[in-house]
């Protein structure tokens, strides 16, 4: 069965993923606050075999996780991959920034990745399964200005290996997909202030393509991380 999860599915890096996997013959279960996205992005992916089933769920919400993903689950079944792909980033000093904004950025970065593994793994365990994660190169270079960012994305890293570790014996892989720079709406957003030049970033696409193929390794082998960097270098 090849079903994938795809979390953060309406935008970006989300949004290119799953147009990749439904091109490439997939059924998916796309996970976004934002329901009339997902809807439009279903009507444009009606002219593929994918059957693609929608969960609203916002991420920065922890209470509402546990209910969506897991209704999800049952109703749809269990995907044989699961692409923890939503995540938001904040530029300001490391210690100017709000608790209240900190605890978002970790939430949604970082402990939404535990919540939906905690309850997708043990499903994945019957038959085997494979988690990407999506973390970053600021997960092991320190970027003044994004320090929570980095911090979670580290933290993402360690996460990824210590459940690769620990689910090896039920054949279930997990691994990282380390991005440089990406040009995707993310830059648009009120809480980043920059002056990239953008041209010069890795496209969605790219990036979709080397998520499909770490996705369509055979499960005798594992991609434990891949890293994708723009060939100008980092910003």
């Amino acid at each position: 069965m090849k079903l994938a999860f795809i979390t953060g599915a309406t935008k970006g890096i989300g949004r290119s993923t799953a147009i990749t996997f439904a091109n490439a013959g997939w059924d998916l279960i796309l996970l976004s606050r934002d329901l009339d996205m997902m809807e439009t992005l279903r009507d444009e992916l009606s002219n593929t075999q994918s059957t693609i089933k929608l969960v609203k769920c916002d991420l920065s919400d922890e209470h509402n996780i546990e209910n969506s993903v897991k209704e999800a689950i049952n109703k749809y079944g269990c995907p044989s991959v699961l692409i923890n792909n939503a995540g938001i980033a904040f530029n300001g000093n490391l210690v100017d920034i709000s608790l209240k904004k900190w605890r978002e950025i970790m939430q949604i970065n970082l402990t939404s990745v535990f919540q939906i593994c905690s309850l997708i793994v043990p499903k994945m365990r019957k038959n085997g399964g494979l988690i990407i994660n999506v973390s970053s190169h600021a997960s092991y270079s320190a970027f003044p200005q994004w320090g929570a960012y980095c911090v979670s994305k580290s933290a993402l890293a360690m996460f990824t290996k210590c459940l690769r570790e620990e689910e090896r014996s039920n054949s279930i892989r997990a691994c990282t997909i380390t991005l440089g720079s990406v040009n995707t709406p993310l830059w648009d957003s009120e809480s980043i202030k920059t002056d990239f030049d953008r041209s010069s970033m890795l496209s969605s696409t790219k990036v979709s393509n080397t998520i499909l193929y770490i996705a369509e390794q055979p499960d005798s082998q594992i991609i434990e991380d891949l890293t994708l960097m723009p060939s100008g270098g980092a910003f």
